[in-house]
This record gives C-alpha cells, sequence and structure tokens, in this order.
C-alpha cells in the first residue's frame, strides 16, 4: 500500500509539474501574440488643443494627463476622445449653472507611465493655471510589472502638486484590463488581476493627496466586457464608445471639481 501511495504521489506530483510547465508555456505564448499585434497609434492631426462653449461664459481651464487614454488613442476625432467629451458636458452646462466657455488641453503621452507624471505635471502647470485637471493611468504600469505601490507613488507626488498649485484633480484609475479582447484566456485574467490591484494602490494614493479618484474598472468594467463595441479595432484602446462610458463615468466628479474650482475663482 505504501508502495502503491508513492507511485500514485510521484504520478500526481509530475502532471502538476508538467501542469505547470505547460500553463507557464502558454502564457509566454500569449504574450508574445499579444505584444505582436497591430495597435492603434496615436492620430497625427488630432489637435490637443480646443475650446467648446460660448465665449462670453465663465470660463474653465480642463488639461487631462495620462497615457494613452488622455489623448484618445484609438478615435479619429477630438470630440471623441475623453477629455473632448467632457469638455462638450462642461460647457453645455446645467439649468443651474448655465454654459461654460471651456478651454481645453492635454499634456498626456501615449505608453505614459505614472513615473512620467512628473513632466506632465510641469507642462501642465506653463502658463494659465488649469482649473481642473484629469488624471488617466495606471495601464502601462499593470502591463508593465511595474509595482503598485511604487506607481500609486508617484501618482500621488503628481496629484499632490497639482492640488498645491491650487487645480482640482480627479483621477480615473486603471481601466479593467481583463475586458481586452487582444489576449486570450489565461492571460486576459492575469492582466486583469494585475490591474485590480493597480487601481486599488492608486485609490490610497489618490485620496491621500487630497485629489478625487473614479474606479473606472469597478463602474465600467462591466460594459466594456458585455460590449466588445467599445474597443476599438485593436481590442486594447477604447472606441469613440468606449471613450464616451468612461467620460460618463468621470462627469459627475469632474462637474463637482469645477463647480469647486469656480468658487475658489470667485474668492480669489
Amino acid at each position: 500500500m505504501t508502495g502503491l501511495t508513492g507511485r500514485v504521489g510521484r504520478t500526481a506530483a509530475t502532471t502538476l509539474f508538467a501542469s505547470a510547465v505547460g500553463g507557464a508555456a502558454l502564457l509566454v505564448g500569449e504574450v508574445i501574440a499579444a505584444r505582436s499585434r497591430r495597435y492603434a497609434k496615436p492620430t497625427m492631426g488630432l489637435a490637443l488643443r480646443t475650446s467648446m462653449g460660448p465665449s462670453g461664459a465663465p470660463t474653465l481651464r480642463l488639461v487631462l494627463l495620462g497615457d494613452s487614454a488622455a489623448i484618445g488613442v484609438g478615435v479619429e476625432w477630438l470630440s471623441e476622445t475623453v477629455g473632448g467629451q467632457l469638455a462638450r458636458l462642461l460647457a453645455e452646462g446645467t439649468p443651474e449653472t448655465g454654459p461654460r466657455h471651456v478651454l481645453l488641453s492635454s499634456v498626456g503621452v501615449a505608453g505614459s507611465r505614472s513615473s512620467d507624471l512628473a513632466t506632465q505635471v510641469a507642462r501642465a502647470l506653463l502658463g494659465d493655471r488649469p482649473d481642473v485637471a484629469v488624471v488617466l493611468i495606471g495601464a502601462n504600469d499593470a502591463t508593465g510589472l511595474r509595482s503598485p505601490e511604487d506607481s500609486a507613488d508617484h501618482l500621488g507626488i503628481a496629484v499632490r502638486r497639482l492640488r498645491d498649485a491650487g487645480v482640482q484633480v480627479v483621477v480615473g484609475t486603471c481601466p479593467d484590463l481583463g475586458a481586452s479582447r487582444s489576449m486570450a484566456q489565461p492571460l486576459r485574467q492575469v492582466t486583469g488581476w494585475l490591474g485590480r490591484r493597480m487601481s486599488k494602490a492608486q485609490i490610497i494614493a489618490v485620496e491621500g493627496a487630497g485629489g478625487t479618484v473614479v474606479d473606472l474598472a469597478e463602474e465600467t468594467g462591466a460594459v466594456f466586457r458585455a460590449d466588445a463595441g467599445t474597443l476599438c479595432y485593436d481590442g486594447f484602446h477604447p472606441s469613440a464608445d468606449g471613450y464616451r462610458v468612461w467620460a460618463h463615468a468621470l462627469y459627475p466628479a469632474v462637474f463637482d471639481a469645477a463647480q469647486a474650482a469656480g468658487r475658489r475663482s470667485i474668492q480669489e
């Protein structure tokens, strides 16, 4: 019986080892396949500065920082980007606030990680101070296997610098990477887990630095998982519909930030 038990144990161990090796090989193959895909590139003709709303209305300066999401990789028109859609909503205003004249700009750079935000903050603070900054970052940190805590520290420092300069800050956390169609299972599941870890660390850092945080994975992940049309042709970057979903998730916090900025301007 002891001999049989030993043989069964050795067989089980061999099977588990083979499964582990096979699983690792599968993941490596999926990583190579995902990296070799053709991904959307920044549109060269995409304007990074525009204005919306009547010129005689109160002015609101809105700036976006971050990665490809901050410049709308995956769409062709500025109006389809997160920034463009937020600017339109803010410019329309409400019956209580009335319309605004929104000056929109972006200092985001495709492929950026949280450690790149220091340079972007410096660019954002050049010239007239923005009233509201929207930061979209974290996906490249997660897929690049950066430490969530280190990445969140860089984000927190950036948020604190903006807040110290009198800018209202709204951060959209790492989105639900498990919704990506650019990779197969189980890599998609692993990447989704990495994104959730990043998002949790970001939430703590942003709140500690005095910013407002919107958990994009929690707020919009189910929509992206259910509707492939929320992603552009590469299966990774959002489409116009996807950016619209993000913009509407961010809008309540951005609207409140704009209101707070307006009150500060009156006091000054």
